[in-house]
């Protein structure tokens, strides 16, 4: 064995499939690769869930370059194991522009649209729920004292690797189901909440894998269980950085940037769902009596609403409660990419601003789509999402998710749900 080990450092996207995947390369040529990128094709991207790349548009050829961005660096040291280093980047062509492809610059492009139009830009933050399977599973722990207790260490490991990666914990607590977790950091602006996101989860997996265990974030796990969520919770703020969502004289305490924000994504919502629930397994876990969303709606302090008003918690005056005031939505699983859900929950926020659609009526609500096919015909179908995408990549992204749902074949839902579970 070496002496000395040679420092090396993974760049990563979080593709199409919400995976975390890239190359790694020496520390020592760090400058170089924050310049250069590492290399990468376009069928890259086209990896499925499940790893191969079932089709795809590119071919062999092309070359792409996967540039790390040096905001989101993390090195996180651990005990008798290799540091956790790695950074998340931008796919760019060779001569440096950003890829029309790539999911993050997805989201780039709806944040700079809305700045656009609005002088404003999103604050939010990934409520993200998972199984760590380092616990037995026992009835009636539930948001049990003695379910966080036989997590044992994994839980302070985790949000001691999360703050070392640089977000700001805010909680960690046994949930609903068997051996569920549920982990919250605070909000961040703009492209840096989607980052934290893919942190958090990949943060969750290394402590787990260092400890024997997985941390499981596959939306369910069988399909008459509990379902793993991610709700994304969100806020505007203006140029100067104040809260630009709660107005107490609005409708349901809405600014009217809001209430037409809000509008959006329900205008949207059974297009949205192909984007931030894209796995068959999402739809066994949106439907009734599982405390997820059945509908497209709006529901003040409703926790099986699509689209919730949250609460404000003891505020300390009027600044205090718009500082507070946020969003949450609730249609999403992590099966999604971060960048994409994100992305597409400001897209159709933006189409509501720039219609200046008013909320819908609460009667009469749509029921969201039944099945991966069914979103995925809802996004084929949607002209504005195609502008969101460009038509390129709205085509090619309805390629890889129908590509993925045909390799499911007729598999029975316990097989569906095993198979995500065993990659996500």
């Amino acid at each position: 064995m070496p002496q000395a080990a040679e420092p090396l450092v993974f760049a990563a996207t979080c593709d199409l499939a919400g995976h975390v995947r890239g190359k790694g390369f020496p520390e020592a040529d760090l400058a170089k690769r924050l310049r250069r990128g590492i290399g990468f094709t376009g069928s890259n991207i086209m990896m499925s869930a499940f790893g191969p790349i079932y089709e795809t548009p590119f071919g062999t050829q092309g070359d792409l370059m996967l540039v790390p961005d040096p905001s989101t660096r993390v090195d996180v040291p651990f005990e008798g194991s290799a540091s956790e280093r790695f950074y998340l980047g931008d796919l760019k062509t060779t001569e440096g522009d950003h890829w029309e492809f790539c999911p993050r610059h997805f989201l780039r492009c709806a944040l700079d649209a809305l700045h656009a139009l609005t002088g404003m830009t999103l604050k939010a933050a990934f409520e993200q729920e998972f199984v760590y399977t380092g616990v037995e599973e026992r009835p009636s722990a539930t948001y049990a004292l003695d379910a966080f207790r036989r997590q044992d260490r994994f839980g302070e490991l985790f949000l001691g690797a999360v703050r070392a990666a640089g977000a700001v914990p805010d909680s960690f607590l046994p949930e609903y189901g068997a051996r569920q977790y549920e982990v919250t950091v605070g909000p961040s602006i703009g492209l840096r909440a989607a980052d934290e996101a893919v942190i958090v989860r990949e943060m969750a997996r290394a402590v787990a894998w260092r400890l024997g265990h997985r941390a499981i974030f596959a939306p369910m796990l069988t399909p008459d269980g509990i379902g793993n969520g991610t709700h994304i919770h969100f806020s505007l703020v203006d140029g100067n950085g104040a809260p630009a969502l709660h107005d107490p004289s609005g409708q349901h305490e809405l600014s009217q940037a809001g209430v037409h924000f809000a509008a959006g994504i329900l205008r949207h919502l059974p297009t949205l769902a192909a984007i931030t629930a894209p796995s068959a397994a999402s739809y066994y876990r949106l439907t009734p009596n599982r405390w997820a969303p059945t509908t497209v709606d709006l529901g003040v302090r409703d926790r099986g609403a699509a689209l919730r008003v949250c609460p404000v918690f003891a505020a300390e005056g009027a600044a205090d409660v718009a500082g507070q005031f946020n969003l949450e939505y609730r249609v999403a699983d992590a099966t999604a990419s971060p960048y994409l859900a994100l992305g597409a929950v400001v897209w159709a926020g933006l189409e509501g601003i720039r219609a200046q659609l008013p909320l819908p009526e609460p009667n009469g609500a749509r029921p969201l789509p039944a099945s991966l096919d069914a979103a995925l015909r809802e996004l084929a179908a949607d002209e504005a999402a195609r502008g969101w995408f460009g038509g390129a990549f709205h085509d090619v992204y309805l390629q890889f998710k129908r590509s993925e749902l045909a390799q499911l074949g007729h598999a029975t839902p316990a097989d569906v749900c095993r198979r995500y579970a065993e990659v996500y």
